[in-house]
């Protein structure tokens, strides 16, 4: 059964991808509105934490994303596959952090923000 095993390791990485800091020309389309999604959802419920949850949001479907690259190519291309180490998660966190600042930036210049600051025009960044 090596054909479902690269067939099912293909899917998790090429998921992996369009989650992950990787395909940058697809953060805009993918990431940042299940961000997005997830910081209106909790803002709904608690108005100041949408910048937290933004940024939260954003984070986890980047490290997320790449768990999902490395376990789908390992599956897909390893003989027998490997363990997930700590050296490669701290490089995921290392660089969703980076990707993180740039989610920071467009909040505080306004680009971001509650979905309720899209209809009133009274309201400020972040």
């Amino acid at each position: 059964m090596a054909w479902k095993r690269k067939t099912v390791g293909g899917i998790l990485a090429l998921a992996g991808y369009m989650l992950s800091p990787l395909s940058w020309w697809n953060d805009m389309f993918v990431n940042v509105p299940l961000a997005l999604a997830f910081a209106w959802l909790i803002s709904l419920f608690y108005k100041p934490a949408f910048t937290p949850s933004l940024v939260l949001g954003y984070w986890l479907t980047n490290v997320l994303g790449f768990i999902l690259m490395h376990k789908g190519a390992q599956q897909a291309f390893a003989k027998e596959p490997k363990n997930y180490s700590k050296r490669d998660l701290a490089k995921d966190i290392l660089v969703s952090l980076v990707y993180t600042l740039l989610i920071v930036v467009l909040v505080k210049a306004g680009v971001l923000k509650p979905i309720q600051g899209y209809f009133d025009r009274q309201s400020a960044p972040g």
